[in-house]
């Protein structure tokens, strides 16, 4: 072989690579935004059992095409903290079972090498998701184009390894060298490193399978770099995980443990068997013969399922291992009391559909501060009692962390691959947390009324605060019709916020009659008066802004 072919098949090999990353990454992208709904579902699932907990983590990956991705996800729930690290450990069990779909692929494009492969026809799927994305103006069936495209493209690339593979298995020189590499812990440390470089276990994985199917190394060999590829792709959970909270970290742990873990197990098992003149080779050739690809691709598939068996009824004591290897310390730490997401994480934006979800929730919370701001506000400004001053105050922060800092994160959002729908609600969420934000000022608005009374030693009537009272009932029963219509796309229940809102403007003109009648005959000063017409102005404002906001269905739902 003269040196332009070598050349040639290292470049080819390099390409081959590349394409299989690109092919992998379109799948991904397009399978999340497709599959959205099923895949917010699957998490919302985790806390059942544990078992659920692994079949959510398998569904998750086998439809991402990637643990490295499902772990970072699962990091970033566990940040927010809307995951324990129970659920968390086991949907990243599953995950660990859901990444071999991939080498099952990879495995039956290798047949067939001797008529038309199934890696040429399955080929062919990248020309028919090409033509698809072309001409396709529907949404998900660009979307469906473009898997189709990824698909095609997985065992374009494919090939293109496995050619240059067997290019170098014609070089005696190439195979006596990695002959060489005979040594299991080497081989674990080569995989592992690599799948650390490339951030994909499923590149280590389809190249150790060409590799063996073109005799380059033996089937041994590929067994022991394949383990490996499982503990290089932690290293993608360890970098968002120490970046993150105490127990994002202790999930990157998990999932660090896990996999050695596994790998131990099979390596001492391994190291038994060679005493009998038994390796995993022999064991695995006699159990799938004449079918190298296939004898890779299963002993990575049952690796991970038999690690998930004698791993999952340990999973009580693994949280209690990471919990004191990274303990809670006492002192200064981050503080509740400081604004912050409750439910988003910087590396959400690696799955959009989750992230999408997960800004809802973040609206629907902050919702939730805006109505109980205003619930404070009537009593303070009725009472004249401050005793609950520091939690409006901490509340009125979150308001404006949110209002800021949310609308940065649904730009940073609509920037990603999206499908239509979620597209337009990240429009009308921005939209929302303005009403929202709005919501509280005016809440702020209504405690400096009551600051100005306070500090003229005035107060309302006892009727006038009855009417308040009225009012707050009836923007709270406002309230829970418009999150109603919000989270389920409830039309009866926006009909409901219209008549409340109706009802609203309606009591709030009523109280401006009165108290003008009261201001009259003396039973209120000029100044109280004033602070009382604001304070109901402010209310329908208030009430115009939930409304706003359960508008906001028509357009996404």
């Amino acid at each position: 072989m003269d040196t332009v072919t070598i050349i040639t098949s290292i470049l080819t090999l390099i390409a081959g690579i590349g394409i299989f990353l690109i092919a992998c990454s379109m799948m991904s992208s397009n399978l999340e935004a497709l599959g959205s709904g099923k895949l917010k579902a699957l998490f919302a699932k985790a806390s059942k059992s544990k078992l659920v907990g692994v079949g959510v983590g398998t569904a998750t990956c086998a439809v991402i095409q990637s643990s490295s991705a499902t772990s970072v996800m699962v990091i970033g729930f566990v940040n927010a903290g809307i995951m324990t690290l129970t659920q968390a450990a086991t949907v990243i069990f599953g995950a660990n079972i859901g990444t071999t779909v991939t080498g099952q692929l990879v495995s039956l494009g290798l047949f067939g090498r001797n008529s038309i492969s199934t890696s040429v026809i399955f080929a062919t799927f990248a020309g028919i998701g090409a033509f698809v994305l072309a001409f396709a103006k529907n949404d998900r069936a660009q979307k469906a184009g473009g898997i189709m495209a990824g698909f095609g493209m997985l065992f374009v690339g494919l090939s293109m390894m496995s050619d240059a593979m067997g290019y170098f298995s014609g070089l005696d020189s190439v195979k006596n060298f990695l002959a060489v590499f005979r040594n299991p812990f080497l081989l674990v440390l080569i995989g592992a490193v690599f799948t650390a470089i490339v951030q994909s276990s499923s590149v280590m994985t389809s190249m150790a399978i060409t590799m063996v199917v073109t005799d380059l190394i033996s089937l041994n060999q590929g067994i022991y770099i394949t383990m490996g590829s499982n503990i290089g792709t932690c290293v993608t959970a360890l970098i968002a995980g120490m970046t993150s909270t105490k127990n994002a970290k202790r999930t990157a742990l998990i999932h660090l443990i896990f996999n050695v873990s596994g790998v131990a197990v099979f390596m001492l098992i391994g190291l038994f068997m060679g005493l009998g003149g038994i390796d995993y080779g022999y064991l695995f050739a006699k159990m799938f013969p004449h079918t190298p690809q296939m004898q890779l691709s299963m002993f990575h598939t049952i690796f991970n399922i038999v690690t998930v068996i004698i791993v999952l009824p340990l999973t009580n004591f693994l949280v209690k291992l990471v919990t004191k290897i990274v303990p809670d310390k006492s002192g200064k730490g981050t503080s509740e009391d400081e604004p912050h997401f409750r439910f988003l994480e910087e590396h959400m934006l690696r799955t959009p559909p989750i992230a999408v979800q997960q800004i809802k929730n973040e609206v629907v919370d902050m919702a939730y501060i805006a109505i109980k701001n205003f619930e404070l506000s009537c009593e303070i400004v009725c009472t004249l009692n401050y005793e609950n001053i520091k939690t409006f105050r901490t509340n009125e922060e979150q308001l404006n962390f949110l209002n800021k800092e949310l609308v940065r994160f649904i730009i940073r959002l609509l920037k990603e691959d999206l499908n239509e729908k979620d597209r337009i609600y990240l429009s009308t969420a921005i939209r929302s947390v303005n009403d929202l934000e709005r919501v509280g000022d005016y809440a702020e608005n209504i405690v400096e009324y009551a600051d100005k009374l306070k500090a003229a030693n005035e107060k309302f009537s006892d009727e006038a605060i009855r009417e308040i009272n009225r009012l707050k009932e009836l923007i709270k029963n406002l309230y829970n019709e418009v999150i109603t219509a919000y989270k389920f796309c409830d039309g009866q229940a926006l009909k409901k916020a219209y008549a409340i809102e109706e009802t609203v403007d309606v009591v709030t003109e009523k109280m401006t009659e009165s108290h003008i009648v009261r201001m009259g005959s003396g039973l209120c000063a000029a100044d109280v008066g004033t602070q009382y017409l604001s304070l109901s102005s402010n209310a329908e404002r208030i009430a115009d802004h939930f409304i706003n906001f359960a508008k906001t269905i028509k357009a996404f739902s």
